[in-house]
C-alpha cells in the first residue's frame, strides 16, 4: 500500500488488441522446456492441463509447431538424401515439402484448437479459454520433434514403429486433457467430439508417414507397403497422390 503498481501488460487491453497476447509470451526457456517434457510424461502429475491453467503460454506452443515445420522438411529432405545416397539415385529436393509442413502442422496446431473451442463455447463450455485451447495442442505436438529427426533411419518398421509411438503418445495426451473440458458440456452429443479428435489424430500421423517418411532403401529394411519405389520421391506414390486430393 502506498507504492505505485504500475498495470500488467496487457491487463486492460481488449481480445483484438496484440497487447492482449503480450503476457502469454512473457515465458522463461525452463517453463517452456519442462512443459514439453512433460506432454512425454503420462504418469507425470503435472501431465494435465491444470500444469498450463494458471499461466498458459502461447511461445512454448509457437516454438514447438514451428520447429516441428522445420524438422519435418529438414529430416525429411535428410532421409531423402541418405536414400538416394545409397541407392545410387540423383537427390532431388521436393521444396513444396515445404509449404505442405505449414499449411499442415499450422492448421492442425493452431486452427483446429481454435475452432474446436468455438464450438464448445457454442455448446455452453466456458471453462477452457482459447489460450488454453492453443496451448495444450501446440505442446502436445512436441513428441513429433524426436520422432521427425529418429524417422532419419531408412527402415519402413522401425519409421511405422516410431510414428505409432509419436501417434500414441500425443494423442492420448489431447484426449486426456480435452475430454474433462468436453464432458462438462450438458449435451451429451458433444463428447462425440473427443472420438473426431482422435481419427484427425490419427489422419495426421499417418500424412506425415506418408508425406515426410515414405523414402527407404529395399536392401535394408524391405519395401514400405506406401511407399514408392527404391528411393523414388514419396510424391509418386499412390498413397500421397491420394492425400493430395483432400490437402
Amino acid at each position: 500500500t502506498g507504492y505505485y503498481q504500475p498495470p500488467t501488460p496487457g491487463a486492460n487491453a481488449s481480445f483484438w488488441n496484440l497487447e492482449y497476447y503480450q503476457k502469454y509470451f512473457d515465458v522463461d526457456t525452463i517453463t517452456v522446456a519442462t512443459r514439453c517434457y512433460t506432454t512425454l510424461l503420462p504418469l507425470s502429475p503435472s501431465y494435465l492441463s491444470a500444469h498450463l491453467t494458471p499461466s498458459p503460454d502461447l511461445y512454448g506452443p509457437f516454438w514447438t509447431l514451428t520447429t516441428l515445420i522445420f524438422c519435418l522438411y529438414v529430416f525429411s529432405s535428410l532421409a531423402s538424401s541418405l536414400t538416394a545416397y545409397l541407392s545410387g539415385a540423383e537427390v532431388d529436393y521436393n521444396f513444396s515439402l515445404l509449404s505442405i509442413a505449414v499449411t499442415l502442422v499450422y492448421s492442425y496446431g493452431l486452427g483446429f484448437p481454435v475452432l474446436l473451442w468455438v464450438v464448445l463455447r457454442y455448446f455452453g463450455v466456458s471453462e477452457w479459454s482459447v489460450v488454453e485451447a492453443v496451448a495444450v495442442w501446440g505442446y502436445g505436438q512436441f513428441v513429433w520433434i524426436p520422432v521427425s529427426i529418429l524417422c532419419v533411419i531408412p527402415v519402413p518398421i522401425v519409421r511405422w514403429v516410431l510414428v505409432g509411438a509419436g501417434f500414441g503418445v500425443s494423442g492420448y495426451f489431447l484426449v486426456a486433457n480435452v475430454y474433462p473440458v468436453i464432458a462438462t458440456a450438458e449435451a451429451k452429443a458433444v463428447r462425440g467430439l473427443v472420438v473426431l479428435v482422435a481419427v484427425l489424430h490419427a489422419a495426421l500421423a499417418l500424412t506425415f508417414k506418408v508425406l515426410f517418411f515414405s523414402y527407404y532403401i529395399k536392401e535394408i529394411g524391405g519395401k514400405d507397403p506406401l511407399g514408392g519405389e527404391v528411393g523414388s520421391d514419396p510424391e509418386t506414390t499412390p498413397a500421397i497422390r491420394l492425400l493430395k486430393m483432400f490437402l
